[in-house]
């Protein structure tokens, strides 16, 4: 059934009111916490690109976006398409739709980008599609210069492209500022 089962592909323009309402429970349901809340920032951070929303028995069940980034590599810009808002209905897990989601996001991704690039904790899911842990040092590109952002190191993932340059993944790594999670 999964493997029959169809990925839409589309930007945020094209979702429907009652799909974002759907997409941000699901996103809420996945990641919303006690600890840290699903916040408006975090929403902002999953919406401008190209999401990839799984439905199963007329129902959104898996949902990933891709939104366009620059990261830095030891200096070198290069276009990236960032990974934001991975999740899977909490009675649909371990089904294997957020790794079908996941696989066309992967293939997007290599078919229109120079990098891929995720943070996550959750590094086996995604290193068996493929994705690398970035090992060097992780910062931020702000107004008033480089910043560290050391409590990224060993959570961010790569995905190298046909078109990326050779990766040194012990090198620096840094990202554009924004509101929020900055990765």
């Amino acid at each position: 059934m999964i493997d029959r089962a169809a990925v839409r592909v589309m930007s945020t323009d094209e979702l429907t009111a009652a799909e974002i309402a759907v997409i941000r429970q699901l996103l809420r349901a996945a990641f919303d916490s006690d600890d840290e809340p699903f916040t408006e920032e975090d929403w902002q951070h999953t919406i401008g690109g190209v999401h990839f929303v799984l439905d199963l028995e007329g129902e959104i069940v898996a949902h990933a976006s891709v939104i366009d980034r620059e990261l830095e590599v030891d200096g070198r810009p290069l276009r990236t398409g960032y990974v934001e808002g991975v999740a899977t209905a909490p009675d649909r897990q371990g089904m294997g739709l957020g790794s079908r989601v996941m696989r066309d996001v992967t293939s997007y991704i290599q078919e229109h980008f120079e990098l891929g690039a995720l943070g996550t904790g959750a590094h086996r899911f995604y290193e068996r599609l493929g994705w690398l842990t970035w090992k060097g040092p992780s910062s931020v590109r702000t107004a008033e210069g480089t910043r560290r952002t050391p409590d990224e190191d060993g959570y961010i993932l790569v995905l190298p492209t046909r078109s990326s340059p050779p990766l040194d993944l012990a090198a620096a790594i840094t990202c554009d500022w924004r509101p929020g999670d900055v990765w």
